[in-house]
């Protein structure tokens, strides 16, 4: 690649990196620069996604081509778990959306992207900045944006030294796309401030989604930076038993006025489940399965279980009780099984086909009794039921696997599979 190459960062988000032999090793996420006082910050190497949705450190100086929408390395990655140091700067994370002054006297712009080029010793600096101006003004009563420019890096200054607390728009561009699990995975490879910035500017469903994904530490923190009755709502679109996991972890009065600020019918739901024991039937399970009455047709059972948001593995049971079909229910009757739905009728009711023979958790049972049972008759969701035979809930087999995996099974990762050489040594 020869001297004076221009790769703008933002547009290098998500491309494919492959090794020599055309294999593709991973995705870029961002590149991390040393921004300096004096002198051009210097790109010292590639956030790269691999296979796991691990983030790892790939240095510059293993990049032999950034071309046509894709990255060629040497075929050396280094597994270890990317750890942005205290001098390095994430540009996507952290340097868009900046605030910087320019030098010739005309005022403030906003970075909107980074441009990066070899140079003939082998480093690459940022070169260039494509930067907007700031507010032009009103015309008719509607905000103009400012004209937009490409500029050196010696045309500005406070790079270094700007806040970080600036606007999220471009990096929500670059999010937009990833899945929840993705998206939390990107959150916690950011700062604090950034973390609770970008958080705090997703729509209520899309963070109640995140949240679910994250690990616990950052759900309190995430949860805890937030205006309460913001997180109140957050909270209210969660999952209850997501919702009271996420409650267990905050002191009891920052518990209870959330829970006063959610709709009452909502906090009703998560008040029981904080309830139980969080390694109990009780504590696990959802209370907001598919519940429908014996008088429902299939084909109206099958809608309801091919609704997006729905879990899998609740997504492949019906529970048939007797009104009020809210839990706690009425009598409860039996479960359809979803491949049971597919080969009747659809015009028949799903009392017709229910099977009553089905195992059942009391609210106190134990995790290793849940587990048995899930186990030995294949099952991906059990009914919890009270003293009297309603329904409460029930308990599918990705809660017993958030209980049954370590606490930092998101963010643990097998590091045996590389060294740590390549990195230290590019960015000692």
């Amino acid at each position: 690649m020869s001297a004076g190459t221009h790769v703008y960062v933002a547009r290098l988000a998500g491309t494919p990196i492959f090794d020599p032999i055309g294999d593709q090793v991973g995705r870029v996420r961002d590149v991390v620069v040393l921004v300096r006082a004096k002198g051009a910050p210097r790109a010292v190497g590639l956030v790269a996604e691999v296979p796991g949705r691990r983030r790892v450190f790939l240095p510059m100086t293993r990049v032999t081509s950034i071309d046509k929408g894709q990255v060629i390395t040497t075929g050396l990655v280094n597994l270890r778990r990317f750890e942005q140091r205290a001098m390095e700067s994430l540009v996507l994370g952290e340097l868009l959306d900046r605030t910087v002054t320019m030098r010739d006297g005309s005022g403030e712009v906003t970075v909107e992207d980074v441009s990066i080029a070899p140079q003939r010793n082998g480093d690459w600096l940022v070169d260039q900045l494509f930067v907007r101006r700031r507010d032009a003004g009103r015309t008719l009563g509607l905000r103009r944006r400012g004209a937009t420019l490409v500029v050196g890096i010696d045309s500005v200054s406070t790079l270094a030294t700007g806040a970080r607390g600036q606007g999220a728009a471009a990096l929500l561009e670059t999010f937009e796309n990833m899945r929840p699990a993705d998206l939390a995975d990107a959150l916690q490879e950011l700062g604090g401030t950034r973390q609770l910035e970008i958080a705090s500017a997703l729509d209520n469903e899309r963070l109640a989604d995140v949240l679910e994904e994250l690990p616990e530490d950052d759900q309190v923190a995430i949860l805890s930076g937030l205006d309460t009755s913001r997180a109140a709502d957050v909270l209210e679109v969660m999952e209850p038993d997501d919702a009271a996991d996420l409650l267990h972890e905050l002191s009891d009065a920052q518990a209870a006025r959330l829970l006063e600020l959610m709709e009452p019918d909502e906090a009703e739901d998560v008040r029981r489940l904080l309830a139980y024991d969080e390694d109990t039937a009780g504590g696990m399970m959802t209370t907001e399965p598919v519940i429908l009455g014996p008088e429902t047709s299939i084909a109206a059972a099958l809608a309801q279980i091919r609704k997006q948001d729905l879990a899998p593995a609740l997504a492949s049971v019906v529970f048939v009780a007797r009104p009020p079909l809210e839990t706690p229910t009425g009598r409860f009757l039996g479960v359809a099984h979803f491949q049971r739905l597919l080969r009747e009728p659809p015009h028949a009711s799903v009392g017709s086909v229910i099977s009553t023979d089905t195992e059942w958790l009391t609210p106190d049972a134990p995790l290793g009794r849940v587990t048995r049972l899930l186990a030995a008759y294949d099952l991906l969701a059990l009914p919890v039921l009270d003293d009297e035979k309603r329904l409460l809930g029930a308990v599918s087999v990705d809660d017993v696997l958030d209980h049954l995996l370590p606490d930092d099974w998101r963010e643990s990762h097998d590091e045996s599979l590389g060294t740590d050489e390549g990195q230290e040594a590019a960015r000692g």
